[in-house]
C-alpha cells in the first residue's frame, strides 16, 4: 500500500444537511430511510436494507434471547419491511458496512457541492482526487502527493471534472488496520482481508487476491438471481398486476353498481312521486265529486226547508187569523200541500265511522237441506271489530261455489245487498254432491269460510201402485216377480237385509223409484227398502 495512505482514517464524508434543508432532493440511495438524512456509517441488516449505525442502535428491541442460549442476541423489526432481524452480540457495529451507500453519499456530496474532507490530513477540504490511490486531497496534500517519488506519477483530477463524470471510485479499507485496503479474500473465513490481516490473523489460512475469486462468488449470486429469484420476481409482479387488475375491476363494478342503484333510486322516487300525484289527483276528483253532491243535497235540503217553513207559516197564519169560511175554502189546497211535503222529502245521507272486520263477519242459514236443481240461499252478516252488525252495505263480497269432486262443476251465486250490513246469497245447484263454498269480504275469508254444502238428489213423487218386496211376500221364492210389467234386478236382493227367518210381512215402497230408508212408508215393519222399486203387488 502507498505510504501516503498508511495513516489516513476510514474515508467517510461529513454528515451533510437533510433533504429538507436543500433546494433539490438528494439521491434516495444516499439517504437513510429511518432518519431521512445522508447515511452515516451505513450498515446492512440481514433483510438487505441499510440504515445508519446510530438509527439501528436506536431501534426498540422486539425480543431478547436468554444469555444461556446465544450471548445477548437482540431481535429488532426492520423499519422498512417489518421483518424480524437478529443483531450480532457486538451490536450494529458487527453488521456488514454498506460501501455502495457510502459511494452514493460521496457522489451526492460531490454533485451537490457539499464539503469533502481531505482523506490524508483530515483537516482541509478536498480540491482534487488521486485516481491511483482513490483518495481526496486538500491543496497542501496534493502538492505533497506530487513531490513524493512513489506518487509523483499518479494522476490527480480536480473535483469540478469529477462532478461532470458523475461517478467516484473509492477503496474499501480495513476496519482493523487504518489505511489498508481489503485486497485479499480468506477462503476458510469467507471474508475480505487486508495484507496485514493476512499476515497476522489469517497467516495459516489460504488467502487469494479478490480478483481471483470474484468471478466464482459473483457467478453464484448471479445464478441464484437468474435461476430462482428472477422467475419468482416475475411471478410476483404478474400476481401483483393481477391483484391490481382485480382491484380495478372491483372498483369499476362497484361504480357501475352504484350508478345502477342511483338510477333505480331515481326511477323509484320518480315512480313514487308520480303515484303520489296520481293519488292526489284522484283524491281531488273525489273531493270535487263529493262537494258537488253535498252542494246538491244542501240546495235540495234548503229548498225543502223553505217549502216546509212556508207551508207551516201559511197554515199557522190561516188557522190563527182566518175565519171559518176562509179556513174551509183553503183547506183542500193546504192539506194537499202539507201531505206532499210530509211524503216527498226523504232523509238522505248517513254518517258512519264503522268499518267491517272480516274476522267478525259470519255466515248464517247454511244448515238447511238442499236438493239438486232447487233454489238455495244463506245470509252473510258483516260486523265491525266490536261484533256489532254494520248499518250499511257497500262491501265487496265474493262468493265461490265449486263441486269438491267435479272441479269443472261450479254454481253461479247472486249477492243481494240489503243495505243494512247483511247480504243474501242465492244459488241453484244442478248436480248433487258436496260443494266447497268460499265467502270473502275485502278479498279475505270471513269467519267459517270455506265451508261445505251437501246437496242431495231430488226424488220424484210417486204416481203409481204401492208394492212390497217380492222375496219377502213370496216366502223366499227366488223366482217371484213383481206384479208390474217391470223386473227387479238382482231378484231377492231387493230388500237389502238378511232374509233368514223372515216372517213374510210386506215392506212398502214406491214402484219405479229409488227410495232411501228414511222415506220408506210406515208399513215397513222391518225397516227395509227396495233400491230398484220393482216390487210385487201388495195384497191388501
Amino acid at each position: 500500500m502507498l505510504e501516503c495512505e498508511q495513516n489516513r482514517p476510514q474515508a467517510e464524508p461529513a454528515p451533510g444537511p437533510g433533504p429538507e434543508q436543500r433546494g433539490a432532493p438528494p439521491n434516495p440511495r444516499a439517504v437513510c430511510p429511518a432518519c431521512r438524512r445522508l447515511f452515516r456509517d451505513p450498515r446492512i441488516l440481514p433483510c438487505l436494507h441499510s440504515f445508519c449505525s446510530d438509527c439501528i442502535a436506536g431501534l426498540e428491541p422486539f425480543s431478547v434471547t436468554r444469555p444461556d442460549t446465544t450471548a445477548g442476541r437482540v431481535t429488532v423489526l426492520c423499519p422498512d419491511c417489518d421483518s424480524e432481524v437478529d443483531l450480532p452480540p457486538s451490536g450494529p457495529g458487527g453488521l456488514s458496512p454498506d460501501h455502495l451507500a457510502l459511494d452514493e453519499v460521496f457522489l451526492e456530496t460531490l454533485v451537490s457541492g457539499g464539503p469533502l474532507g481531505c482523506d490524508l490530513c483530515g483537516e482541509g477540504s478536498s480540491v482534487s482526487r488521486c485516481e491511483a490511490c482513490s483518495v481526496g486531497l486538500c491543496e497542501f496534500c496534493s502538492e505533497a502527493h506530487r513531490r513524493q517519488k512513489r506518487t509523483a506519477s499518479h494522476c490527480l483530477v480536480g473535483l469540478e471534472e469529477l462532478r461532470t463524470r458523475g461517478r467516484l471510485c473509492r477503496p474499501v479499507l480495513c476496519s482493523l488496520h487504518a489505511g489498508q485496503e481489503l485486497g485479499l479474500f480468506c477462503q476458510p473465513c469467507d471474508l475480505p482481508v487486508c495484507v496485514e490481516c493476512a499476515a497476522t490473523l489469517h497467516r495459516d489460512h489460504r488467502c487469494c487476491p479478490t480478483r481471483d475469486v470474484i468471478d466464482r462468488h459473483g457467478d453464484r449470486i448471479r445464478e441464484l438471481i437468474s435461476r430462482h429469484l428472477r422467475p419468482r420476481l416475475e411471478g410476483l409482479e404478474e400476481s401483483l398486476q393481477k391483484v391490481e387488475d382485480c382491484q380495478e375491476a372491483v372498483q369499476a363494478r362497484v361504480e357501475a353498481t352504484a350508478n345502477e342503484i342511483r338510477a333505480f333510486a331515481r326511477g323509484y322516487a320518480s315512480a313514487v312521486e308520480a303515484h303520489c300525484l296520481s293519488l292526489l289527483r284522484h283524491l281531488e276528483e273525489i273531493r270535487v265529486q263529493r262537494r258537488n253532491h253535498l252542494h246538491l243535497q244542501r240546495a235540495q235540503l234548503q229548498q225543502a226547508l223553505a217549502d216546509v217553513r212556508g207551508a207551516v207559516e201559511f197554515s199557522e197564519r190561516l188557522l190563527g187569523c182566518g175565519s171559518d169560511a176562509e179556513i174551509l175554502s183553503a183547506k183542500g189546497v193546504t192539506l194537499r200541500r202539507l201531505s206532499s211535503l210530509v211524503e216527498g222529502y226523504p232523509v238522505v245521507g248517513v254518517v258512519s265511522a264503522k268499518t267491517a272486520d272480516v274476522s267478525s263477519c259470519t255466515v248464517e242459514g247454511t244448515g238447511e237441506k238442499l236438493t239438486e236443481k232447487n233454489q238455495g240461499s244463506f245470509t252473510l252478516v258483516c260486523r265491525d271489530s266490536a261484533g256489532e252488525q254494520m248499518a250499511r252495505g257497500g262491501e265487496h263480497v265474493v262468493i265461490s261455489i265449486v263441486h269438491k269432486e267435479k272441479k269443472d262443476c261450479s254454481v253461479a251465486a247472486t249477492v243481494t245487498d240489503n243495505k243494512d250490513g247483511t247480504y243474501r246469497v242465492s244459488f241453484r245447484p244442478e248436480k248433487a254432491g258436496a260443494y266447497s263454498v268460499w265467502v270473502c269480504v275485502k278479498a279475505q275469508h270471513v269467519k267459517g269460510s270455506p265451508f261445505v254444502l251437501d246437496v242431495r238428489r231430488r226424488f220424484r213423487q210417486h204416481s203409481g201402485t204401492f208394492h212390497c218386496c217380492s222375496f219377502c211376500s213370496s216366502g223366499g221364492a227366488k223366482e217371484a216377480r213383481c206384479g208390474c210389467p217391470g223386473s227387479m234386478p238382482g231378484g231377492f236382493k231387493g230388500c237389502g237385509h238378511s232374509h233368514k227367518g223372515h216372517p213374510g210381512k210386506p215392506h212398502w215402497s214406491c214402484c219405479g223409484s229409488t227410495v232411501e230408508k228414511s222415506e220408506c212408508l210406515p208399513q215397513c215393519v222391518l225397516d227395509a227398502v227396495s233400491p230398484g222399486g220393482h216390487l210385487q203387488t201388495a195384497e191388501l
